[in-house]
């Protein structure tokens, strides 16, 4: 990788107001984190914007069963402005879709990253919270969404493949990016408290086997568990927000707690 493109912490990543979700590996239940997320801090009067910043695996529209006219494609080449592109979303936050089997967004190029980046400080001043729903993994695409945020989300499942691509992902962050802490939800939980031990594993190995230059790991904070459940699946397969489908399923109500935390340690101004 280039100098130029190495994904150290962008200059734009100055605020809390942008968040990266990732995740490790994919199937962990990202992009579902994000959206319905969106909707819970909506419902608490944050104005929400979520960016698809999965360039060319893009899946945000499917999720919320949206048809986009225009995409972040549109807008990166010049045929389309960002509010041509905006589209409110169910649930009432907004969204920015990216487009889907875009090869030319498979790899970061200069181009691809100015664009970016001058489409994201141009949406911060219109929004209290942007929302960066990145692909997966340690792609030069993914690690330099990552580096425009101010917060980063990992999600990861029980599972020890999702743990291991989570803790390697963790690692480049805290070398490459620098970063000082990284908060984790657990999805997928079975019992309660499973997510904060799963965190503290994360933490121990991380104590034990990534240094920086600090001399301190990357802190790891965790944000909280979503449980297991059903109703997920049945939301996921209509297309539909867990929280219209089903407001007060189990993993429906831990979103809204996670929203809760966010709003009150994350975006207030003596947040942690």
């Amino acid at each position: 990788m280039s100098e130029a493109l190495k994904p150290t912490l962008h200059p734009a990543a100055v605020s809390a107001k942008v968040m990266a979700i990732t995740s490790g590996k994919g199937g962990v239940g990202k992009t579902f984190v994000a959206a319905n997320l969106a909707a819970a801090l909506t419902r608490r009067g944050q104005r929400v914007l979520v960016l698809d910043a999965d360039l060319g695996l893009a899946n945000l529209d499917v999720v919320l069963n949206l048809h986009p006219k225009v995409t972040l494609h549109d807008v990166f080449t010049g045929k389309a402005t960002v509010d041509q592109a905006i589209v409110k979303a169910p649930g009432g936050f907004s969204v920015l879709l990216a487009g889907s089997g875009m090869v030319e967004y498979s790899r970061l190029t200069p181009e691809v990253r100015d664009e970016f980046v001058r489409v994201l400080k141009g949406l911060l001043p219109r929004f209290d919270v942007v929302l960066l729903d990145t692909g997966a993994g340690i792609s030069d695409v993914v690690l330099f969404a990552i580096s425009l945020a101010g917060e980063v989300l990992i999600v990861a499942t029980p599972e020890p493949t999702s743990l291991t691509d989570a803790y390697a992902a963790i690692k480049v962050l805290s070398m490459q990016q620098k970063r000082r802490h990284v908060r984790m939800i657990i999805n997928q939980t079975v019992r309660p408290g499973d997510g904060r031990a799963i965190t503290g594993q994360l933490q121990q190995v991380l104590d034990r086997f990534v240094s920086t230059d600090t001399g301190r790991p990357v802190r790891l904070i965790h944000l909280g568990d979503i449980p297991a459940d059903p109703s997920v699946r049945d939301a996921v397969m209509r297309r539909q927000l867990l929280s219209l489908n089903n407001p007060n399923s189990p993993a429906a109500l831990a979103i809204a707690q996670l929203a809760n935390k966010i709003d009150e340690t994350v975006l207030t101004p003596n947040g942690s």
